[in-house]
């Protein structure tokens, strides 16, 4: 019980500092399944995109596959053990991690992926690794796509610090993919699914910051 608080706790603190300091914004959130095992994959390019993805999410806590780099701080390393987050080393290909992710989905869990691997050097979605796909297919659950825009810009993995009130985070919920729809053609062209909606979902993202800059820079007319 204590834990669950805990994360409860953290995950209320940090939707709060988000939307304060980095104008979190997210749509599509009734999209997210209530229950049931879910995979959640998203682009990463900063350190915000955990929370980014996770803070919003109230009925449900997720777990978090992290880079093993991240333990070995001990302090950070029980705090983000105590958020549910486990290391995986390389991809999600790591047996320990993947085991211990298929746990979780085994309960009715949602478990949170990067499928680059790790962050990007330069904002853009690099190729998802093929790790991925087969936990996806030992998973066998659906798979939810969600693309972050903005937190690159907030905190670069070239700064020590994050940059806020800069261009507001923005994160957008994709629909779910069945089981039976993502591996009908095999777990590699499940993965390539993934990766086309994810881009897509980044791609909407920039055309409508690109549109809101747009209009705010356009000349009003004088009447």
């Amino acid at each position: 019980m204590a834990r669950v608080l805990f994360y409860d706790l953290c995950r209320m603190a940090s939707h709060v500092i988000l939307r304060v300091f980095f104008g979190l914004r997210v749509r599509g959130l009734e999209r997210v399944p209530q229950t049931g095992p879910l995979l959640i994959a998203a682009n990463h390019a900063s350190y915000l995109d955990p929370p980014a993805v996770g803070v919003a999410i109230r009925n449900r806590h997720l777990t978090f596959i992290a880079q093993a780099g991240l333990f070995k701080f001990k302090p950070f390393a029980w705090l983000i053990s105590t958020l549910n987050s486990v290391p995986v080393r390389g991809d999600a290909g790591d047996s320990a991690a993947m085991k211990a992710a298929l746990a979780r989905l085994a309960a009715g869990g949602a478990v949170l992926i990067f499928p680059e691997g790790s962050r990007s050097d330069d904002g853009t979605i690099r190729p998802f690794k093929r790790g991925v796909a087969l936990l996806m297919k030992k998973a066998r659950c659906p798979v939810l796509p969600v693309a972050i825009d903005g937190a690159y810009e907030a905190w670069p993995n070239s700064r020590m610090l994050p940059r806020p009130f800069g261009r507001p985070v923005r994160v957008l919920y994709g629909t779910p993919i069945p089981e039976a729809e993502l591996l009908k053609d095999g777990a590699e062209a499940g993965l390539a699914r993934i990766e086309r909606d994810v881009r897509a979902l980044a791609e909407q993202l920039r055309a409508e910051r690109a549109a809101h800059r747009a209009a705010e820079t356009r000349p009003t007319t004088a009447r």
